[in-house]
């Protein structure tokens, strides 16, 4: 069976690798000029443990699934990753309920390594922290996303796989022989599959829409939350994630370190209506008045700018966060065709745990 993938991110990647290594033929389709240029390429890079999902949803369990698949990967593929471990801090008694129940989900998850200790406790591990509880996740990491998507890549291309770059496909048909796909780019034409998969990230709703036969009714809303980063001047202060309580749209400006050590902050949320990547300089007042909620320490003028993403959210303000969406024959009625929405955080812990799932679909 030939699959098209569209979409090259890291989840585009992973479905491939999947689909590769079950025997079918596949080529992936990107409308940009590299791998993993959207979503993928502008997160925070922390595995995540699975503390926040609700049990039983897709979040949930691809997240557990994923992290535990993903530490095996890079461990057998030599991409960069450490299993550093995260704070969740509270700096109030309200937030001291959050975290509470937070560990309480974690656990329902089946989320190893969890434990709430006390301020004392957290200020022996991260001495520049400030807290009056905070909950310990042993099982939180970061990886290098780019030495991932490589390594995706190139376990697809040694299964004899194909990635076509600068190929935006512009509508999908079923027709007696399979899928027709017409595509343009430096070429432009058509070509028939026997099984596609939509994982298109920001670009999957309007991918279904252009999918003939496609219920207008299962394609689910597209909002974008912009998330800005702002790197920090000096020596790190802290050898560990640090995450305040969560708040709407998000797990809050949180602490995270890339795998040399430097310190970042973000993401925020920003709803927004359109691409937008650039990180004004002034949104940093309200980062230093969230960090030194936790970190006190925090010295005027060492937040700088560095990047911006754009999460694909299915729910806006106010809203009770959604859960992935995976669908296939079963739900949209279509043959051979699996479509993605809203795979954000954790998506890029969950790439292979979906991938796995969406492999075994396919065929549908």
């Amino acid at each position: 069976m030939e699959v098209l993938v569209i979409g090259a991110g890291v989840i585009g990647l992973a479905c491939a690798r999947a689909i590769a290594r079950s025997g079918h033929s596949v080529i992936i389709a990107d409308r940009e000029a590299g791998i993993g240029s959207g979503v993928s390429s502008r997160n925070s890079e922390v595995i995540h443990a699975g503390l926040y999902y609700p049990t039983g949803s897709l979040r949930a369990r691809h997240c557990v699934r994923g992290r535990e698949l993903l530490y095996e990967y890079c461990e057998s593929h030599g991409v960069p990753a450490k299993r550093c471990g995260k704070l969740v801090v509270a700096t109030s008694e309200l937030e001291l309920a959050k975290i509470e129940g937070i560990y309480q989900q974690g656990l329902a998850n089946g989320v190893d390594g969890l434990s709430l200790i006390e301020a004392d406790r957290a200020k022996t591990l991260e001495p520049n922290l400030s807290c009056i509880a905070a909950l310990l996740s042993e099982e939180t990491g970061i990886v290098d996303s780019h030495a991932l998507m490589l390594a995706l890549q190139g376990d697809v291309e040694d299964a004899s796989g194909n990635l076509a770059l600068n190929a935006e496909i512009t509508r999908l048909s079923h027709t007696a022989l399979g899928w027709e796909v017409e595509y343009r780019g430096a070429d432009s034409g058509s070509m028939t599959v026997d099984a596609v998969v939509n994982a298109a990230g920001l670009g999957a709703q309007a991918l279904a829409r252009a999918t003939d036969g496609y219920p207008p009714d299962r394609i689910p809303p597209l909002v974008y939350a912009k998330g800005n980063y702002f790197g920090c001047l000096g020596k790190p202060a802290f050898r560990r994630l640090i995450y305040p309580a969560p708040v709407d749209g998000g797990l809050g400006t949180h602490l995270t370190l890339d795998l040399a050590g430097r310190m970042r902050f973000g993401p925020d949320v920003e709803w927004v209506d359109r691409l937008d990547y650039e990180v004004r300089p002034e949104r940093a007042g309200s980062f230093y008045a969230s960090i030194r909620r936790y970190w006190p320490g925090l010295p005027d003028g060492a937040l700088v700018p560095d990047y911006a993403g754009i999460r694909p959210k299915l729910t806006g303000p106010g809203e009770k966060p959604a859960d992935f969406v995976v669908e296939g024959p079963e739900e949209h009625g279509l043959p051979r065709l699996v479509a993605l929405f809203g795979i954000e955080s954790p998506g890029l812990t969950s790439a292979l745990s979906l991938a796995l799932d969406v492999c075994a679909r396919i065929g549908e």
